[in-house]
Order: structure tokens, then C-alpha cells, then sequence
């Protein structure tokens, strides 16, 4: 797992190749719906081809053997992670692993817990789960390590009590992070160095380096926070 992927925050391939285009190398990229859906396949083979680590970001949540078949065509495309909706249940997990693993043996599996953009009031009264946020993570992140997974999406703020649960080798990858205050959609945020003082194994971070007059400054900041240079990410 490489400690950064910059979420590729646009639209068509060519936004993110111009993106790109500054990197004096090839940084850890994530791909998510928006992004996916407009180009398709062939443009995640063609970051994997051009030497990016790729996290396909499109959190799978289907029925167990739809599931199975989806992550079996992910697994074609050589990325170094995927994810799938915890709430699909354990046997989703399962059948989704095993399809993922008859396509190969190297990508990562990593399951969504709660969104950062869920808060407590929201998952008891919208989404009608009981109890405290936190307690709720830890469960379906309990339920993906029993499915085999390699780890979850979590919140800086659950991630400590993940590992303190789960182990320090059961990977949490954090979005939602931020240098400062942000008044975007994301209510569970963090900073780099807080992320890592968590235990955190990666983070992601998007519109706060895309957006900046200079994403690759921006870019070096963030890696700086955690305590990384720029090439230890590449």
C-alpha cells in the first residue's frame, strides 16, 4: 500500500492526464465512480500500463455471486486496490474476494465501513443503525476481516480502535483528509500527521491538491505531514 493516492477528482481522461502531466513521477492515484464511469476500463488499464498504482474506488455492493462476477473483471485490470460496501454483508465479502482472486492474486480487497460524510445522527435516524458511529464501524470492519478482506475504509477517528480490535496488520485507509478546516461535504476529517499518529495505513486526498494552483507543492505538503518525501510514495 503506498501511504498517499490522490484522488483523480475530474472528469475525462484528459483532465486527468493534464493533471498528471506536472508529477515528476508517477504518484499513487485513486479512480472513483465519476471518473470510472465516464471512461471505463480501458483508461484504468491504461494509468496501470503507464506505471500508476491505481485504487478503483467504486465500492461494489450487489447481490454475493454479482458481486463475484464484477470483481472478477476488476481483477483483469492489475490495479492495486478495490473496494466493496461492508453492509453487503459477509458472504458479499466472500464471493467478491473470490472472484477478485480467480482474476489474480495481488490486488488488494478493502470494504467501505460508513462514508465520511455520515455522521452519528445520520447513520440512527436515515440509514436506521442503532448504537454509537464508532461501534458500528468496528463491527463491519470486524466482519470484513472475518471475510477475508485486507482492510477497511475508515475514518482517522475510528481507525485507532480498528487496529486496537483488528490488529495493526489490518489495513485502514483513510479519506477525508485535510491540511485545515474545510467546508466541503466531508464531516469525519483529519490531517496527515494525525492520520499517522492513528496508525493509519493510507490515506486519500483529492480536491485539496487538484484544486491547488499547484497540486504538486500542494502534493509535497501533504506527504510532508505524514512524515514522507514525495519519492517514497512514487
Amino acid at each position: 500500500m503506498h501511504n498517499l493516492y490522490l484522488a483523480l477528482d475530474v472528469e475525462t481522461r484528459e483532465e486527468a492526464f493534464h493533471l498528471l502531466q506536472p508529477f515528476p513521477n508517477r504518484p499513487a492515484v485513486k479512480v472513483g465512480m465519476e471518473l470510472f464511469y465516464r471512461e471505463g476500463a480501458r483508461f484504468v488499464e491504461e494509468l496501470v500500463d503507464r506505471g500508476y498504482p491505481v485504487f478503483l474506488d467504486v465500492k461494489v455492493h450487489d447481490i454475493p455471486e454479482t458481486a463475484r462476477r464484477t470483481m472478477r473483471q476488476i481483477g483483469k485490470l492489475g490495479v492495486a486496490v478495490t473496494n466493496v460496501h461492508t453492509l453487503g454483508g459477509e458472504k458479499m465479502m466472500r464471493y467478491a474476494l473470490d472472484g477478485l482472486r480467480r482474476a489474480n492474486d495481488t490486488t488488494r480487497l478493502i470494504g467501505v465501513t460508513q462514508l465520511t460524510s455520515t455522521d452519528e445522527r445520520m447513520m440512527q435516524t436515515e440509514l436506521g443503525i442503532s448504537g454509537r458511529l464508532d461501534q458500528a464501524v468496528i463491527r463491519q470492519a470486524a466482519l470484513a476481516k472475518q471475510a477475508g478482506l485486507d482492510g477497511v475504509v475508515a475514518s482517522v477517528q475510528e481507525a485507532k480502535m480498528i487496529h486496537q480490535e483488528l490488529g495493526d496488520a489490518f489495513m485502514t485507509v483513510t479519506p477525508g483528509i485535510r491540511l485545515g478546516e474545510t467546508d466541503d461535504d466531508q464531516v469525519r476529517v483529519a490531517t496527515p500527521s494525525e492520520a499517522r499518529l492513528a496508525g493509519v495505513h493510507s490515506i486519500v486526498v483529492g480536491r485539496p491538491i487538484t484544486r491547488a494552483t499547484d497540486p504538486v507543492t500542494m502534493y509535497e505538503q501533504f506527504m510532508m505531514e505524514w512524515g514522507q518525501t514525495y519519492e517514497t510514495n512514487c
